[in-house]
């Protein structure tokens, strides 16, 4: 298939085709062969030319998606005003902020601005952790957020928190296996390399699949129900990842977690319809569907299996205090009171807040594909949010 895409600069390509030289040494290095999702992490993390590591612009109308910080700071706001109402209902959490994967820092700046303007500041968290493995980022991330000394940076998580825990669309960036169902069994997908051009350049990606280990089935409801050709992606990183998070919880005195992210529930994600899987590539505000397309110049992401996320968090200790739309959790929290503090009569000002809001809350745009699950140890959510929890779903 060729891909009608906005054209790469000069430098943009030397550096995609480094990070091509970068990921064929390591299929030869492994005999030819490498899984799906190693050759994902490199594309997304190898220092320095990774899509997260290098230093093209990613989010916002100059990056190739956006997320809700990026659209309003209402998401911000009403995040602030959850995470107060959070500490102050329940002892157990201490006054802190973990968050995974921050971007820009947009959504840092907005709950501590939003924080900071109560109270003479007494809202402010004791301190304000940010995850970051990609330098790039961080640096953008200690510019914008300067004002703030509450903010520390971390390298990986802490042994022990206790507090409030966010991550907005950090699941769906974690590496993936792909599965396809053969006539003989199930097949791990993996990435290989096809013969050396007459330039002597390294040959061109392609998928090489073998038979799977069952391991990775095992993710799979009802796996062997579904038809020869089937492909789909299963989440060993992301459930590694909600482990640790479990432990790290468990070890401290009490904290709520929420993650905002696009994806189903395994009976939804797993359906015999959505068979070539969820797998999905974002260049300049372009979707498509090619993996291989400019390596380190694209997002590559693929849904959440909430299903997967929520039994990892119950194997290890934690409990399920809530999972729902993005809509439902944000109006439930509080956002359009929020909203309302711009006069409707001030159309100049409230209109374009009006519009940002409709963009996270309606169905047809990220309210209903967008969920939020909540996990946390000693803590709960406010009663009202179980009005349009979907636990049951999971």
């Amino acid at each position: 298939m060729q891909l009608q895409l906005p054209e790469a600069s000069v430098e943009a390509q030397r550096a995609s085709r480094l990070l091509h030289n970068l990921i064929a040494t390591e299929i030869r290095r492994q005999h030819g062969w490498i899984s799906f999702a190693r050759y994902m992490e490199l594309l997304l993390y190898a220092p320095d030319l990774g899509y997260y590591s290098g230093g093209a612009a990613k989010l916002g109308k100059d990056g190739d998606f956006t997320t809700a910080p990026e659209i309003t700071p209402l998401f911000g706001a009403t995040l602030a005003h959850l995470t107060t109402e959070l500490l102050v209902s329940s002892p157990a959490l201490q006054p802190r902020i973990l968050e995974f994967g921050a971007g820009s820092g947009q959504l840092a700046h907005d709950i501590l601005t939003e924080l900071a303007a109560g109270d003479n500041g007494a809202g402010l968290p004791q301190a304000y952790y940010i995850v970051e493995l990609s330098a790039e980022l961080r640096a953008r991330q200690q510019l914008k957020l300067q004002a703030f000394p509450q903010v520390q940076w971390l390298d990986r998580l802490p042994e022990a928190f206790s507090g409030i825990v966010i991550g907005n669309e950090v699941l769906d960036a974690m590496p993936v296996e792909l599965v396809l169902r053969g006539a003989q069994g199930w097949l791990q997908r993996g990435v290989g390399l096809a013969e050396a051009g007459a330039d002597g350049e390294d040959g061109q990606f392609v998928y090489i699949d073998r038979p799977a280990e069952p391991t990775l089935i095992a993710q799979i409801p009802e796996a062997e129900s579904l038809t020869v050709g089937h492909m789909t992606e299963v989440h060993p990183v992301a459930i590694g990842f909600m482990h640790s998070l479990g432990s790290m919880l468990k070890a401290g005195q009490g904290a709520v977690a929420l993650f905002f992210d696009y994806g189903f529930p395994a009976a939804e994600y797993y359906l015999q319809q959505r068979d070539q899987g969820t797998l999905m590539c974002h260049y300049r505000h372009h979707a498509h569907p090619d993996p291989f397309y400019l390596p380190g110049l694209q997002d590559v992401t693929a849904h959440v299996d909430f299903t997967a996320m929520a039994a990892a968090a119950l194997d290890s200790g934690l409990d399920l205090l809530g999972y729902s739309s993005q809509a439902a959790f944000l109006l439930e929290a509080g956002i359009g009171k929020l909203l309302l503090r711009t006069p409707p009569e001030n159309a100049l000002a409230y209109l374009p807040q009006a519009n940002a809001l409709q963009k996270l809350v309606s169905p047809a745009e990220m309210g209903e594909l967008f969920k939020v699950l909540a996990v946390g140890i000693h803590a709960e959510l406010p009663a009202r949010f179980a009005t349009h929890d979907r636990s049951h779903r999971l």
